[in-house]
């Protein structure tokens, strides 16, 4: 029976999951200022004794890898990284919009698709969309959101976007068929992903596995048009 712990520590919710065999045990949240820092591996102790699970039995460790909180990742796949280092187990990279996407997957019609955006600066945002077989139609990408954004997706399907930039993106991107979900990223989510790897043996290598923070593909953004899909 694989067991597979997720850490996702993207936004400012540390959230940490158990999977048994894709099958969700349990799960720790919280959101507090310092918590990524502070309290990451006090919750996995906790996840850990309340799942009646040793760190020796955990089959994988996997994390969120960006893009996201620079701090908040690069504590997250740290602790992640030591885990594995220390149960001797696998580490199991998993995108943050990728994993975020899923938290659509109650909404979604045959033919919708998912804009998944996590808040960058004034009203940028990284985004990556997604067809409903949650397969990427895009390619990971920060973009400047306006009136205009989006438009031709949302003349022919219904466009979910889900993440922390919704409250901003609702009051510019207008349109019958879009639909506003303000939900956040889980560790749950991470993990449901994670399984699909593991059954894959795709793993990351420990010693250069490094978060995606997105600061050099920003950089070689900004003085290209950031309204075009890539």
């Amino acid at each position: 029976m694989a067991k597979i712990l997720s850490i996702e520590t993207s936004t400012p919710v540390c959230s940490v999951a158990l999977h048994e065999n894709g099958e969700l045990v349990g799960v720790k949240e919280i959101e507090l200022p310092g918590a990524h820092s502070e309290r990451l591996i006090g919750l996995v102790d906790e996840l850990l004794q309340e799942s009646k699970i040793e760190g020796k039995h955990i089959s994988a460790v996997a994390v969120s890898e960006g893009p996201g909180s620079y701090t908040g990742l690069r504590i997250g796949v740290s602790t992640a990284k030591g885990l594995c280092f220390a149960w001797g187990v696998p580490l199991i990279g998993v995108s943050t919009l990728a994993a975020l996407a899923r938290g659509a997957k109650n909404k979604m019609g045959a033919k919708s698709l998912v804009v998944s955006m996590l808040d960058a600066r004034r009203m940028e945002v990284y985004r990556e969309i997604y067809n409903s077989d949650f397969l990427p139609i895009s390619n990971l990408d920060s973009e400047l959101i306006d009136e205009n954004s989006f438009q031709s997706l949302l003349m022919d399907s219904e466009v979910i976007f889900i993440g922390d930039a919704v409250p901003k993106v609702k009051n510019v991107v207008l349109h019958d068929n879009a639909v506003f979900l303000d939900d956040g990223i889980s560790a749950v989510q991470v993990g449901e992903l994670a399984w699909t790897k593991y059954q894959k043996s795709d793993f990351e290598d420990l010693a250069y596995f490094v978060p995606n923070y997105l600061k050099e593909f920003k950089v070689l953004k900004s003085k290209k048009n950031p309204l075009l899909l890539s």
